[in-house]
């Protein structure tokens, strides 16, 4: 039995992991259990955001999936007889092995309570790689409902043209817990200290938010996007959705951006009656934007957090196709074909541009050079993984470029 914890991204991460555990232990896995006490409190269950019929059936041949306990497991587990743990956050598959199964066999039933990054980037078989992305691309598809807005949502914004999808962080918790006030009034920065310290997971209290933003440890503001796009040269004419909860600040932390990009859209002004059995439920609202930001011609996430990563590594996969299901199966060895492009924006480099720019010491014409200059390499190309030994909070995240499951150039698969 397994608890994810965290927002949508982070737990559908560890689904993968907690289903190629089961997998190499050949134990039974019970349906996993969502995080609903977390900030985001989404009371949400497995099966209102993932079709878990399919996700069973899937992978049937891989590992024995169940809704919930037998009966007899169960009464075991009611009178008590249960070993509730968190694994090793970035064990290796022997971990789990020496360690978790013994527990298994002693228990019969083990719960594991945390599941964030309890698996390791490298360093583990071949196998057990593809089988974590065969559960991200394939085994882990929405519910038929949510499936269906996705559709429409996308559907709307290629009646209208190109669309670039803007992961904008810069929501009121993020702030909180990342300490990243730059822009916000007095007023604004005390509220969001008062927030970080009212929820005792958010482990750092006193943060320098202006050394934070000078290490390039901070979402981008709309206004420093703004600049970003202008720079890249994206047609102000595009549209601009995004996927984010509510800015903090609103309309007029947006002013900067709706004024340079017009056609600055949401899901719920694409569909503002179709979102209602939706409201409050956080997790299903990021799978609407999760299914967006990969039919979009143009991925931005202006923070690298969980879903920008996950994001980033499926669309690395991700065929330009016009629909989401496909009834063609495809065969393994094109199962994973695409690259569609993504700009993973070097946040230290554009603030330090943006306050050249603001303080007169670097003209447009410089900035906007120096800014396509510096990301002609940073548009989710295929690359290998950068592996720091000892380091795997520092290192590239599986999810975020899974290269063994990816086609890839001769001169990358050589190596």
């Amino acid at each position: 039995m397994v608890s994810c914890n965290g927002g949508l991204n982070q737990m559908r991460a560890a689904i993968c992991d907690m289903v190629t555990v089961a997998r190499y232990l050949n134990v039974t896995l019970i349906v996993p259990e969502l995080d609903k006490t977390s900030f985001w409190a989404d009371p949400s269950e497995f099966r209102d955001i993932f079709d878990v019929d399919y996700f069973i059936a899937s992978l049937r041949d891989e590992v024995r999936i169940l809704k919930e306990l037998p009966p007899r497991l169960k009464k075991r587990v009611e009178q008590g007889y249960l070993r509730s743990m968190p694994p090793v956050s970035w064990s290796d598959i022997s971990y789990y092995h020496n360690q978790i199964l013994p527990m298994l066999k002693k228990y019969k039933v083990l719960h594991l309570n945390k599941t964030d990054a309890r698996l390791a980037n490298n360093g583990l078989p071949m196998e057990i790689q593809k089988l974590r992305c065969r559960v991200n691309f394939d085994a882990l598809r929405f519910t038929p409902e949510i499936e269906e807005l996705g559709r429409r949502v996308v559907q709307i914004l290629r009646q209208n043209g190109p669309f670039v999808v803007l992961h904008l962080r810069y929501e009121m918790d993020m702030l909180a817990f990342s300490g990243c006030t730059h822009g916000c009034s007095n007023e604004e920065a005390e509220e969001l200290t008062r927030m970080r310290y009212a929820y005792p997971w958010w482990k750092e209290k006193v943060i320098d938010s202006k050394v934070k933003r000078k290490d390039g440890l901070c979402p981008l503001t709309p206004e420093e996007i703004a600049m970003v796009l202008k720079a890249l040269d994206i047609d102000r004419h595009y549209q601009i959705y995004i996927a984010a909860g509510e800015i903090y600040g609103g309309q007029r932390r947006m002013a900067a951006l709706t004024s340079a990009y017009p056609n600055v859209v949401r899901k719920e002004t694409l569909l503002p009656s179709g979102l209602r059995f939706f409201q409050n439920h956080s997790s299903q609202m990021a799978a609407l934007d999760y299914m967006v930001s990969l039919e979009s011609d143009v991925f931005i996430p202006t923070y690298d957090g969980n879903m920008a990563k996950v994001v980033e590594g499926h669309r690395r996969k991700k065929k330009a196709l016009p629909h989401f299901r496909s009834t063609v199966i495809l065969s393994p060895a094109h199962r994973y074909l695409g690259f569609k492009k993504t700009v993973l924006l070097d946040r230290k480099l554009i603030v330090e541009l943006v306050d050249e720019y603001k303080n007169g010491t670097l003209s447009w014409a410089d900035f906007s050079s120096s800014v396509k200059a510096s990301h002609t390499s940073r548009m989710g190309a295929p690359s290998r993984r950068q592996v720091i030994p000892d380091k795997p909070k520092e290192e590239d995240y599986f999810y975020a470029n899974p290269h063994e499951c990816l086609h890839q150039p001769d001169e990358l698969s050589a190596l």
